[in-house]
């Protein structure tokens, strides 16, 4: 017997390795592209992915318990994702593991079926691997369709239930109270969103700094916030009011925004200028004397809140306390530049805008990475490197502007990003992390200056598949990862609405469509004229004559495929209807009831009888003995059965009445 080329079992067998070595891939891809693990967790879940692979294409005897621990792990490394994950990512893997699974479920069903029958003569070989991927994607699409519909229905919880076991993110360098110099520059490089900002009304592009820690007391090495006093504000149906009535009353720039803070691993809030007015689902918030905004303690999760706030400076009236010009042990040059920038200067405005401009001028930012602590930071930044982070430009100037009495903080926060034209929103990475200085001004109250160079603060251009990907985030984090009843509400409101107005205008829209596009078709047709009679004609013509000419160039094309020898065994099939087709326009007709050897029995004895019978029997050694080598035997005899069926009279009428 020839070979019948692939069987049933082989490929289902190899699709169901492939589908379950993807879901192990997929898996494991869903675990690491949170980057919540570590590498010691990756690597051990990289290695036990690796293993189950290798068994599921090397064990055979034992395939079974193979299949089953891929399924299982592949499972359990998906749910471990939900728990962590919160990015759109995530549903992709989730795609690829639903349809992976159908097609390694389907495939494996087929190979337990076929298992004993390892030789398929029949036909349905062709296109295996197609009409499986068929089967599996309509599966995976119902299996979608239907999680779609049951999230529409029911709002997440799972987050919150798995809330507790969620492990605490580490601070984020250079955003919590207490910074070290160098610490920020560890983020630079890092592309990962941070913060999106929505500002509401916005008439043009803002460039702004969204403020977070303030620090003022510096040990030489490092910056920390004040741990005085710290008021706690009570959060009344999600508002709290942080401003008086008087600060809200004054004329000045107001905007206001909404904010969505990625889990950063530190409490602070970061909000634009004075804020008056905030936002947040939260019991309370703390407000330090410094004038910033913490939690009570680090969200983990993306943290949603909004804000009213005043852009223009705001007077405090009382100069600040001693504390803000404490200074430690320096190196006695620091305080001689200060005094040297600053000699020609006659108001603390002019000197604080002296040494931002000397600092700008006469030193390079540098993204490269610190070297060594030494004894003195600072004063090796200053008078050895002449370069640094933005913090290093930030200290440098509080410190001296301390050194002329002039009180001065250090603020960390992010810089303006960059807006995404799709949604509106603005990006802060994590790349825009930034520090600057306050300095307090007679008069004015707390006044921003920015010493880093300008060549510091190019931001990562919002551009092309980025603008999309990051819409997509927002839309993911928006209605996926804060799908609530509220949303869930409005939703169904939006839908309700838009099915109510479509009801009401539907018949009026389709009538005034019907009326128009039948007054362009008579006029066409009379343009067109006899142009579309003709195409009207051949139109009718192609309509009943195309399939038939269709099914005749497709067995034309097996006939000779078979002739060559590369056809299949489904191709033979082809060829005997070729011949009933033949026999039939000389009046012989095979009923459907008859089988092939009941129709040669009734034919007249003769040549041509023996020639049919002839052709019957390869047919039968080819379609249903899976001897392919027979195949291009059978061409040849239907070009003779041809030749001699002409000297063929027709049957006599029966009594049977089965045949002409």
């Amino acid at each position: 017997m020839g070979d019948p080329g692939p069987s049933a079992y082989r490929l289902a067998d190899r699709f169901s390795r492939v589908a379950l070595t993807g879901l192990l891939l997929a898996s494991f891809a869903a675990v690491a592209s949170p980057g919540y693990f570590g590498w010691k967790v990756l690597a051990a879940a990289g290695a036990a992915t690796a293993g189950l692979a290798w068994a599921v294409w090397r064990v055979e005897q034992r395939w079974g318990w193979a299949a089953g621990a891929a399924v299982g792990a592949s499972l359990l490394g998906l749910l471990t994702a939900a728990l962590v994950s919160a990015s759109p990512v995530f549903f992709l893997n989730l795609g690829a593991f639903l349809v992976l699974l159908a097609g390694a479920l389907a495939a494996g069903e087929i190979r337990r079926a076929s298992r004993e029958l390892r030789v398929a003569g029949g036909s349905g070989m062709g296109h295996f691997h197609l009409r499986l991927a068929g089967l599996v994607a309509c599966v995976s699409a119902s299996a979608l369709l239907l999680t779609a519909l049951l999230f529409f229905a029911l709002p997440r919880t799972a987050r919150a239930a798995f809330q507790r076991f969620f492990q605490q993110q580490r601070a984020a360098a250079g955003l919590s109270v207490e910074v070290q110099l160098g610490q920020m520059g560890r983020r630079l490089g890092r592309d990962a969103a941070a913060m999106h900002v929505r500002i509401v009304d916005e008439e043009q592009p803002l460039e702004l700094k969204w403020r977070g820690a303030v620090l003022s007391t510096f040990d030489g090495r490092s910056w920390r916030a004040p741990t005085g006093v710290v008021e706690r504000l009570a959060v009344n149906q999600d508002r709290v009011i942080v401003a008086g009535d008087e600060q809200r009353r004054r004329a000045g720039r107001r905007i206001t925004y909404e904010v969505q803070l990625e889990p950063l691993g530190t409490e602070v809030l970061f909000l634009a200028g004075f804020p008056e007015v905030l936002w947040i689902g939260e019991p309370s918030v703390r407000r330090n004397e410094a004038e910033f905004y913490q939690l009570n303690g680090p969200p983990r999760e993306r943290l949603r809140y909004g804000a009213i706030s005043f852009l223009d400076p705001v007077e405090t009236g009382q100069r600040p306390g001693p504390e803000w010009l404490q200074l430690p042990p320096l190196d006695p040059r620091i305080a001689e530049l200060a005094r040297r920038v600053t000699a020609y200067a006659t108001s603390d405005e002019t000197r604080a805008f002296a040494l931002e401009r000397h600092l700008m001028s006469h030193y390079e930012y540098s993204g490269e990475a610190t070297p060594s602590p030494s004894k003195d930071p600072l004063a090796e930044f200053l008078f050895e490197r002449r370069r640094g982070h933005c913090e290093y430009f930030a200290s440098a100037m509080a410190v001296m502007l301390r050194t002329l009495e002039i009180p001065a903080r250090v603020v960390t926060g992010f810089q303006s990003g960059s807006r995404n034209p799709l949604n509106g929103w603005y990006v802060m990475r994590s790349s825009d992390a930034h520090a600057w200085v306050e300095a307090w001004l007679p008069g004015r109250g707390w006044v921003s200056y920015d010493p880093t160079p300008p060549t510091a603060r190019g931001r990562a251009v919002l551009k092309g598949l980025y603008a999309y990907l990051d819409a997509a985030d927002m839309f993911w984090q928006e209605w996926v990862m804060g799908y609530d009843f509220s949303r869930q509400v409005a939703l169904a409101a939006r839908v309700q609405s838009s099915g109510r107005d479509l009801g009401t205008q539907w018949l009026e829209r389709s009538r005034r469509v019907a009326g128009a596009a039948w007054s362009e078709s008579v006029a066409w047709v009379r343009r067109a004229g006899w142009g579309l009679a003709v195409l009207g004609v051949g139109l009718a013509l192609l309509w009943l004559s195309g399939p038939r000419a269709l099914r005749w160039v497709r067995t034309q094309q097996k006939v000779r495929l078979a002739r060559k020898g590369r056809g299949s065994c489904s191709d033979a099939t082809a060829i005997y209807e070729r011949m009933l087709s033949l026999l039939e326009r000389r009046g012989y007709s095979k009923p459907e009831w008859f089988t092939q050897d009941e129709f040669v029995r009734v034919l007249p004895a003769g040549a041509t009888a023996e020639q049919v019978a002839a052709f019957t029997r390869a047919y039968q050694a080819v379609r249903f003995g899976g001897r392919q080598s027979e195949l291009a035997a059978l061409p040849e005899l239907l070009e003779e059965l041809r030749r001699a069926v002409s000297h063929l009279g027709p049957v006599r009428e029966r009594k049977s009445g089965l045949v002409r």
